[in-house]
């Protein structure tokens, strides 16, 4: 290994850390990627990949690979609790550039795929057991400035992790804060960034079939979202998105879900009821709102729902993540390592993904407000009425900003 090599440390490894990683190595540096866990590894839940994950994931090598671990789906469309449709979109599966097509993924086999890559590429170092406890952000100084320290100029970052061993710091060149939506490196950096509660929690589940619809379908009710996709040949996911307290326990998790949807349609009831217990978790969704006020500070780079939390009902967490990835390895490691400012690097990569990621989060709360958070009464009628009415082109055409994203 080049001793000389520009350095980053990862902290976390999750879908961004990981992706990171793999782009650093790509762009020539060695990288760190400390993992709190004992064991690198992701919840068995399911995933959408659209037209902008998989272009980040081509970027980094491993569309080829991912897609070999998913499946091909797109949007069928919404139903109302009782399975009547509100509005049907014509199968898009066999144009992987269009809008409603995606793959569908257990995030464990996208996780496992990126950890792969991480591990077989030149220059990265995987330590689990790594809890980071500090970050000093260092400054980015210029190339070549004299009387500086550090080999860019300016002051290397620094990061100190417990591990069962004891205390470790290390000087760096650049930190990728990958730490989630608690993210440790963001809260001492922007401490009035705190995450918020959504107001809703999430059942979500993967069980093994093969006779169900593969469509994505979503489903609003009262303050309620179901929706269900395939994710392998022989498997399928499925969430339950609902208001509820905050911190709320139920005694039996299965039955409270078959409750809750113990009057909507007879799919929905299928599936909740030939769901193992091991194989049904339930989280508290949360989001940053508002976000840090910049995804840089001094050499550390925010990326993934450390940097953009965002309510799931865009879709968007694991593309965006994937996307920042190969931001990282393009719009700041491969212009420093050829001689460029550091400083410039970092405006750019925030100047590309700030803008985009606050857009996403807005959009999705938008999403949140006009779907499951709407509630009963007459305002749900006349949402599901103007859905029936409204053509499907207008809403496909929305999002192709979104899914057209072009890796740097």
């Amino acid at each position: 290994m080049d001793a000389d090599r520009l350095t980053a440390i990862v902290v976390g490894g999750g879908i961004a850390g990981l992706a990171a990683a793999v782009s650093l190595a790509q762009a020539g540096w060695r990288a760190t990627v400390l993992e709190r866990a004992p064991a690198f590894g992701e919840v068995g839940a399911g995933l959408a990949v659209t037209g902008n994950g998989m272009t980040a994931l081509a970027a980094l090598g491993l569309d080829g690979a991912v897609r070999a671990a998913g499946y091909l789906t797109d949007t069928a469309g919404y139903q109302d609790p009782s399975g009547r449709w509100l509005m049907r979109i014509p199968s898009t599966r066999s144009d992987p550039r269009a809008v409603t097509t995606f793959l569908g993924l257990n995030r464990q086999r996208l996780h496992a795929v990126l950890l792969a890559a991480a591990a077989a590429a030149d220059g990265v170092e995987l330590v689990t057991g790594a809890e980071a406890v500090a970050v000093t952000p260092g400054t980015p100084g210029t190339p070549g400035t004299p009387g500086t320290p550090g080999a860019l100029g300016g002051e290397p970052a620094a990061v100190t992790w417990r591990t069962a061993d004891g205390s470790h710091t290390a000087e760096t060149d650049l930190v990728v804060a990958a730490d989630g939506v608690r993210s440790v490196v963001r809260a001492q950096l922007f401490p009035a960034i705190k995450p918020r509660y959504s107001g809703s929690t999430s059942w979500r589940a993967v069980l093994t079939d093969s006779a169900c619809e593969g469509r994505l379908i979503e489903v609003w009710g009262p303050g309620t979202e179901f929706g269900s996709m395939r994710v392998s040949d022989s498997e399928m996911y499925w969430f339950g998105y609902f208001r509820h307290p905050e911190g709320a326990v139920y005694p039996d998790e299965p039955a409270a879900a078959r409750e809750r949807f113990g009057t909507w349609a007879p799919w929905i009831r299928d599936l909740i009821s030939a769901t193992p217990a091991d194989r049904l978790m339930r989280h508290d969704v949360y989001h940053l709102a508002p976000g840090p006020p910049a995804y840089v500070f001094g050499r550390v780079v925010l990326t993934g729902d450390a940097a953009h939390a965002a309510l799931p009902t865009s879709g968007q967490g694991a593309a965006t993540a994937l996307e920042d990835g190969v931001c990282v390895g393009r719009l700041i490691a491969a212009p420093v390592r050829a001689g460029g400012d550091m400083a410039a690097a970092l405006t750019a990569y925030d100047g590309a993904r700030r803008p985009r990621c606050q857009r996403l989060a807005r959009t999705a709360v938008m999403i949140a407000r006009f779907g499951a958070d709407l509630g009963g009464g007459w305002r749900r009628t006349v949402r599901n009425t103007l859905l029936r009415l409204a053509p499907a082109g207008p809403l496909l055409k929305a999002g192709a900003p979104t899914v057209g994203w072009e890796a740097p």
